[in-house]
């Protein structure tokens, strides 16, 4: 095994709160670090500190609990490059892994296995300079493209960037998000279905269940 190391804030096991894979039990890995800070980000706690771990140490706490499905997150996971070598080994010991991450960083490496769900970073964000648009050309079959909306102005940027890219023809699940607080849910909804667009909304199941409490 490998000596190599990663800088985590924890890994749990709970339901996952988004993408297609919602409501299945999930062991999430949380990376410290994200060079973003979105105005809405709900994952602070994860900008520092945070413990290294080794490849080992961190398989065999995955292992303990039998997942099927394991979560790579931050923070922003492609920050520290030794999450590639990670993202392999867990595929190689044949769990279905996804990664979550800001689309600021490339995603051309990753391997083929995971399913990339990757941000579009949208106007409220604070952080639209950030997108690295380069990335789309990368996009699998099998992975999401993630907008966050906190607006209107969000969301007729989203849509436009939906168009311009086809993204619901290079991915099977483009998600709308509302940010949690600050957009209703409902409004979201209601646009959605008026424009008569090809994406899944979704809500935040873990916000619902444990409110934003850490290691959920």
């Amino acid at each position: 095994m490998s000596e190599k190391q990663l800088r985590l804030t924890e890994i749990f096991y709970s339901l996952q709160g988004e993408t297609r894979t919602a409501g299945l039990p999930t062991v999430f890995i949380r990376l410290t670090g994200c060079p973003l800070r979105c105005g809405y980000c709900d994952t602070a706690y994860a900008f520092s500190g945070g413990q290294l771990w080794s490849f080992e140490t961190i398989m065999a706490e995955v292992q303990q609990y039998h997942p099927h499905y394991v979560t790579v997150t931050g923070g922003e996971p492609l920050a520290q490059p030794n999450c590639l070598p990670l993202l392999k080994l867990l595929a190689d010991a044949g769990y279905e892994v996804s990664l979550e991450t800001s689309g600021a960083m490339p995603i051309e490496h990753v391997d083929s296995r995971i399913v990339v769900v990757m941000d579009l970073k949208t106007p409220s964000s604070g952080e639209l300079q950030r997108n690295l648009y380069s990335n789309i050309k990368y996009l699998k079959p099998q992975d999401q493209v993630k907008f966050v909306i906190g607006s209107q102005e969000d969301y007729q940027w989203a849509v436009f960037k939906l168009d311009e890219y086809n993204l619901a023809d290079r991915v099977p699940d483009v998600l709308f998000s509302p940010v949690h607080h600050q957009l209703e849910p409902r409004q979201l909804a209601e646009w959605i279905l008026a424009d008569r667009l090809p994406v899944r909304m979704q809500l935040q199941l873990h916000k619902y269940l444990w409110n934003d409490e850490p290691g959920h």
